[in-house]
């Protein structure tokens, strides 16, 4: 006889801390919301949520992984999920944060790409590397390159310039003509945090 399957049994598997990190990606998931908003009606007296949501969705990302450790429970799709939601708040959101103030030149859209791609392989890199070490039994002690949420740190910056109407043809340090495009050298910084986090050399501490 074949066993039926339980309705709702992928909701049944999650345990809190994958709530806290839905809770993450719904956040950075509003956020890009509020910034095709802002783009479609020229402006919007509530896209400073936008903000406030990524430094939202970090306390959650914060939360999660503490509430797995104090219950020591995670689900099966956890680390997924974890990895997931991380792309879509402090990858694709800040991109679109970026892009969404002014970064619109075709060497900006090529640097927020490379920014975006850099988060992905380095959480595919984090992924795999804790599932080699937890094969061999031993705890992870460091990850290579910078951990995705450090794009917080653009999100201030831009958060700060957007307080102080530096946005748009008033974005800080210009535009640049360069060959058949326009640069902002504001989104160098995607660049440089893009480049960090792929880094091998660099070695963050696991705490």
């Amino acid at each position: 006889m074949v066993e039926r399957k339980k309705h709702l049994s992928m909701l049944r598997s999650y345990t809190p801390a994958d709530f806290f990190t839905l809770g993450n990606a719904s956040c950075g998931t509003i956020s890009i919301f509020l910034c095709l908003d802002y783009i479609a009606e020229g402006r919007n007296r509530y896209f400073w949520i936008a903000f406030v949501l990524l430094f939202l969705a970090l306390a959650f990302d914060v939360l999660d992984g503490w509430w797995a450790r104090r219950s020591k429970r995670q689900s099966v799709l956890g680390a997924d999920l974890d990895s997931l939601s991380d792309i879509v708040s402090f990858g694709v959101a800040p991109a679109a944060l970026g892009f969404t103030l002014g970064l619109r030149g075709g060497w900006d859209m090529l640097i927020l790409t490379f920014f975006v791609v850099c988060g992905i392989s380095r959480l595919a890199r984090f992924n795999v590397t804790v599932l080699e070490l937890s094969d061999g039994g031993d705890k992870v002690k460091y990850f290579e390159g910078t951990p995705i949420p450090t794009s917080i740190l653009i999100v201030m910056l831009l958060g700060v310039a957007f307080s102080q109407e530096a946005i748009g043809e008033e974005l800080w340090l210009g535009v640049h003509r360069l060959g058949p495009a326009n640069l902002h050298p504001m989104a160098l910084l995607y660049g440089f945090s893009g480049s960090a986090m792929i880094s091998a050399t660099l070695r963050i501490p696991k705490w």
